[in-house]
């Protein structure tokens, strides 16, 4: 999680999270996605690396603001998607949407890491989830809920991906087309477009498509072009640009002498 090129799979996580519709009525109703979806992005990705990487302290704060954040927010679906009709309510604090919002980052996490920086042996991958499950426990995941094993994780993931419980709605393809075209200057929007191509190639085919993203032989010969760069040069990079900087900073804590891990 400290590498850079995990901005990679922003789009991919983000997009399987809109695809359970309840999750995307969440997000239209009560989020600033749609005016600010670069700011909302970066603070997701603050909270998170702060409670991956920060010190107890720093840990418990931003957990105290995640639950904080999630508590008041609830509604109704306001059309019927897939399985849900409308009229069906949601609340940020339903444990099952929990974990999906969980298990997206977690395997983009793996998806990209293994894609763009170096192949993970199945201990390390092993390790990763184990180290996934406590963070899911810190969110207010029951433990009954948590996937026991990496195995058994990607079970789960496999049934969530082919069942009509992840139905791209059209609100979730508004959301989308915000993500990929932000209101901001030219060079972002240029990155957002590049994040759409890289999006489209990690996405299910079945997904994909729901959202409307192109894709044909020549995209993927280019993507898999840019994971045969990225390997080799990722490791050659200067810290600054290579790592998250929550992740420098827990590297320089930890020389000078750690806190109590969290």
């Amino acid at each position: 999680m400290a590498e850079q090129a995990q901005l990679l799979g922003a789009g991919r996580a983000i997009l399987l999270q809109l695809a359970h519709p309840l999750v995307a009525a969440g997000v239209a109703d009560h989020s600033s996605f749609q005016t600010d979806p670069l700011g909302r992005l970066q603070r997701t990705l603050n909270m998170m690396l702060t409670i991956v990487f920060g010190d107890r302290a720093q840990a418990e704060g931003m957990l105290r603001q995640f639950h904080a954040v999630h508590v008041p927010i609830q509604g109704q679906l306001p059309d019927p998607a897939g399985p849900f009709a409308a009229g069906v309510g949601y609340r940020a604090q339903d444990q099952a949407l929990k974990l999906w919002v969980h298990a997206t980052l977690m395997d983009t996490g793996l998806l990209v890491y293994e894609r763009f920086v170096r192949p993970l042996s199945p201990a390390e991958r092993d390790a990763f989830y184990q180290d996934s499950r406590l963070l899911a426990r810190r969110e207010g995941i029951p433990e009954s809920l948590i996937p026991p094993t990496l195995h058994d994780f990607d079970g789960y993931m496999a049934r969530m991906l082919t069942s009509d419980e992840l139905t791209v709605s059209a609100t979730a393809r508004a959301l989308a087309y915000d993500v990929f075209h932000p209101r901001v200057w030219l060079g972002l929007r240029l990155a957002a477009l590049v994040s759409q191509w890289v999006t489209a190639g990690l996405l299910p085919d079945r997904l994909r498509q729901a959202y409307g993203l192109a894709w044909s032989p020549r995209h993927e010969a280019l993507l898999v072009g840019l994971s045969r760069v990225a390997r080799p040069a990722i490791p050659l990079l200067p810290a600054p640009l290579r790592l998250m900087p929550q992740a420098r900073a827990a590297t320089a804590r930890l020389r000078t002498g750690p806190s109590s891990p969290t």
